[in-house]
């Protein structure tokens, strides 16, 4: 099947689809100029994560912790959501989409205007202190600052190594699979667990896409696989919607 009918196909599905869910990898993020960090040309590349982006960093690296993190929030703010971003907003506005799932930390489904989205990962711009859990604004991490309730230490909304999902958000995820007809899964490799798990766990309760980059191993459990970009495949779907 060539690219166009499989931009077709895909917007057939998502006509036939009355439960439709999205979930979202780094594949997403890269194309608002944001690091993929797990790739060979990421930032990961030159730091290693389990030593930056870890509790043990957190507790016992507090300084080399926050410069990481204060770089990343510096990258976020200088950043904006993609067209891709902004038509998965329009879809859910449309009744054509009902909940986006996603791994990524940067808050750019939110800003571009989807509502019912679920941060797997937590997200960058919701600064908190590890010992009384108080929730300060990003600029306050920013300017090197401790909690003023109680002094302890800052630290963006994210897992961090070591730590496991938010178990509500985890649940939230899985009440949506559970309704939904169709799964389109973009921007991601499907690496990390236990996201990675999400269309094994749905597989046989409908119909999934694959939008991304490259094959992954997960591609044999997808009905229909477009290669490209997020936001191009999802403009040309959104095309397609409107012609079908």
């Amino acid at each position: 099947m060539d690219l166009e009918n499989k931009i077709y196909r895909a917007a057939e599905l998502l006509k036939q689809s009355k439960y439709t869910v999205v979930l979202t990898g780094a594949g997403m993020s890269t194309e608002s100029g944001l690091a993929d960090f797990r790739s060979s040309r990421g930032m990961w590349a030159e730091r290693d994560p389990l030593q930056l982006a870890s509790q043990e960093a957190l507790q016992n690296n507090y300084p080399e912790f926050r410069a990481f993190y204060l770089e990343r929030i510096k990258t976020l703010q200088k950043n904006s959501p993609h067209k891709g971003h902004q038509i998965l907003a329009a879809w859910e506005k449309a009744g054509i989409l009902q909940a986006i799932i996603t791994q990524n930390v940067d808050g750019f489904h939110k800003k571009a205007g989807s509502s019912e989205v679920i941060e797997l990962h937590g997200n960058l711009t919701r600064i908190n202190c590890e010992n009384c859990s108080c929730e300060v604004t990003p600029e306050t991490f920013i300017e090197g600052l401790n909690c003023d309730v109680c002094n302890g230490k800052l630290r963006p909304g994210v897992v961090l190594f070591g730590e496991g999902l938010p178990q509500n958000e985890w649940e939230k995820a899985l009440s949506h699979l559970e309704r939904a007809q169709l799964l389109i899964v973009i921007g991601t490799s499907l690496e990390v667990s236990p996201a990675n798990q999400i269309p094994l766990y749905f597989r046989g309760r409908g119909k999934q896409i694959l939008l991304n980059q490259e094959e992954t191993s997960y591609n044999k459990f997808f009905d229909l696989f477009i290669q490209g970009s997020a936001g191009e495949t999802l403009a040309g779907v959104d095309k397609a919607l409107k012609i079908y």
